[in-house]
């Protein structure tokens, strides 16, 4: 039986025996060339060389010392993305996340220049979070927000203070405290603590 009659079976064996080589040597190519771009790659850099570790290991000992530095003061905890962050994620469990988005809208808020930004900004500001049977009504006394709405009319990067700064009092003297002492920050604390502790121990 001859593999070049194209009717017999085993023509198509020989057939596939004789692409294999050159199939395997494409996909090898193929293989070689990704690993090579992979391994280029900054973001897997770590997998490469021991500096990386180590810009990988002062990232999480600055993020556990930051961690720690939250119960320190409210402002530490505001500075910090991450433990605003953490801080929204508790005050939802409290059903008063609204208070701290309010706060941050405000923060935003004074950093634009447009005018015409800036008062429909307040606009929108005050609808959503100090007008009475607001969607998202922060609790501020009626003096407070009566002032609020009269600054409205000329609305100028200041006018939420005194209704931003009574919701700051109210965080940091209410929801900070139990944030805490929260299980979900002690848990942090004590990873921040362990971390600290293996680090000492490899010192």
């Amino acid at each position: 039986m001859s593999c070049w009659m194209p009717e017999c079976p085993a023509f198509s064996m020989c057939r596939g025996l004789a692409a294999l080589p050159i199939t395997c040597l494409e996909r090898a190519k193929d293989l070689k060339t990704r690993l090579g771009i992979l391994l280029h790659k900054p973001e897997l850099g770590h997998r490469t060389g021991a500096p990386s570790k180590l810009q990988l290991g002062s990232r999480q000992r600055d993020s556990s010392q930051e961690v720690l530095e939250w119960r320190e003061s409210f402002d530490q905890l505001l500075k910090s993305k991450s433990g605003v962050t953490a801080f929204h994620t508790f005050l939802k469990t409290e059903f008063s996340e609204e208070n701290l988005d309010f706060w941050l809208a405000c923060e935003d808020f004074k950093k634009t220049r447009s005018k015409t930004k800036l008062a429909s900004k307040a606009n929108r500001i005050f609808e959503e979070f100090v007008q009475n049977e607001a969607p998202r009504e922060v609790n501020i006394d009626h003096e407070t927000r009566e002032i609020t709405r009269k600054n409205l009319s000329g609305a100028t990067s200041a006018c939420f203070n005194e209704a931003q700064a009574k919701t700051r009092t109210l965080m940091e003297k209410d929801s900070y405290p139990r944030f805490l002492k929260s299980a979900s920050y002690q848990d942090m604390t004590k990873q921040a603590a362990s971390r600290g502790i293996s680090k000492r121990s490899h010192t």
